[in-house]
């Protein structure tokens, strides 16, 4: 690389320069030629080092040069711990622009992407990929069984197909009833769904919510107890899981998984803008993320077809309001690594992690770590009534929290492990039309 000075102007040559002392130069210093590997110590602190350049762009490092990014390159290469994200932003910052194009983005990679949508915004996505949404509604006709295990898997693989479909029964009736569970009812849970995971057909729903409401006499002795005292002791959590079995949201997890969803493109979008403002949104999100979850885990199981797979959460926080829920997608987030997963959450305000909950409460610790899980933090403009929580929750520097409700749209806080970055996302004329959800705004 070379670079030329110009010496237009009058001066003395001093110093053993071209022309003599006492006589002025009127021509051009000698270019330096330096090499690109030798460049940075020459010209040191013009442009931030960035996190290398395997990955995917994302844009503009404010600091100078482009900003490049791979949660599992990262991860390979010690940066970061996990490959977990979060991403914060008020609507209208850039916030789906930034998640939608970085999947899309990733697919040139190889990285599949799944993704629980609770609004219907991933449809244009989907349809670039060629691929159709998961549309889930009440009486539809698509089913998904969050309790399926997949193929019958020996040993260590089915005991952690077993655990994990109990500990998603469990924290479905928690978030339904709404409260912590006695150990009787615990144990009727665990006992049910040892009954329906035994048996010849695949675990469903409505297997389980039948062997809570006729439990067997087996069943009953093994804790030294009566078919009728442990029908009681489970009573109520059936009651309440029938509601999505035969109640208002019957039609969507309530039997086996509709033959013909195919989980080997490169995206897989659950639809559930039906939804939306159902109270039950959350319960529903965790049925449909652990249908997912369960196929990752059968992958891992039976070999994966490959590349690693992104999962995102939109609109997390409804989730996260649910204690039981809270506590599953919390242990799910620390399987990542196992599962060769990238999770992502996608949240609006920082403020939306102490929301969930009322302040102390376990809900909002589980928020936080879940915060805690994801070494990759994305934070758009936030109002200035946010710096402060934000400050705590982030550790933002001083010269952070100023920036923070300052940040433009498309202008992203990233915390990445130990550093931070400011960076402008960028895009591409061919990726507007994926992203635009002003439509309905637009000047007719």
């Amino acid at each position: 690389m070379t670079a030329g000075t110009p010496a237009g102007g009058r001066g003395r040559a001093d110093q053993g320069l071209p022309g003599g002392a006492g006589r002025p130069f009127r021509g051009v210093i000698p270019a330096h030629q330096v090499t690109t590997r030798h460049l940075g110590a020459a010209y040191p602190l013009v442009a931030e080092a960035g996190l290398g350049h395997r990955g995917v762009l994302i844009g503009h490092d404010l600091l100078g040069g482009s900003f490049v990014y791979d949660p599992f390159e990262l991860y390979a290469a010690g940066v970061v711990s996990n490959p977990n994200m979060v991403v914060f932003g008020q609507i209208g910052r850039g916030k789906s622009a930034f998640v939608k194009t970085y999947l899309w983005r990733q697919a040139v990679f190889g990285r599949r992407a799944w993704v629980v949508d609770p609004k219907g915004e991933y449809g244009r996505l989907a349809e670039a990929w060629g691929v159709r949404p998961v549309a889930l509604a009440p009486g539809g006709d698509v089913r998904l069984n969050p309790l399926d295990p997949g193929p019958r898997a020996g040993g260590s693989g089915a005991a952690d197909a077993s655990r994990r479909s109990t500990e998603l029964l469990a924290s479905l009736a928690t978030a339904c009833l709404r409260r912590e569970l006695s150990p009787r009812e615990r144990v009727a849970i665990d006992l049910a769904m040892e009954h329906v995971a035994g048996g010849p057909e695949v675990p469903t729903l409505p297997g389980a919510v039948e062997a809570l409401l006729l439990p067997t006499e087996e069943a009953a002795a093994r804790v030294r107890t009566t078919q009728a005292a442990l029908l009681e002791d489970g009573r109520d959590v059936a009651l309440e899981l029938r509601r999505l079995v035969h109640g208002d949201l019957r039609g969507m997890f309530d039997g086996p998984t509709t033959p013909g969803i195919d989980l080997s493109g490169p995206l897989v979008v659950l639809d559930l803008a039906a939804l939306y403002n159902s109270p039950a949104l959350g319960v529903l999100m965790a049925c449909a993320t652990a249908w997912l979850q369960a196929a990752l885990a059968r992958e891992a199981r039976v070999g994966s077809p490959g590349g690693r797979v992104l999962v995102v959460v939109d609109e997390a926080w409804a989730i996260l309001a649910h204690l039981g829920v809270a506590r599953w997608l919390q242990a799910s987030w620390k399987l990542s690594r196992a599962w060769g997963v990238a999770n992502v959450a996608v949240l609006h305000r920082v403020s939306d992690l102490h929301a969930v909950g009322a302040a102390g409460s376990e809900q909002v610790g589980l928020a936080q770590g879940l915060l805690s899980d994801s070494e990759t933090q994305v934070v758009y403009a936030q109002p200035p009534g946010e710096v402060a929580r934000a400050t705590d929750l982030l550790s933002l520097s001083p010269t952070e929290c100023e920036l923070l409700p300052q940040l433009r749209k498309g202008v992203a806080l990233w915390k990445v492990g130990r550093r931070a970055f400011l960076v402008q996302h960028l895009l591409a004329p061919a990726e507007r039309s994926l992203v635009d959800t002003d439509a309905a705004m637009a000047v007719a």
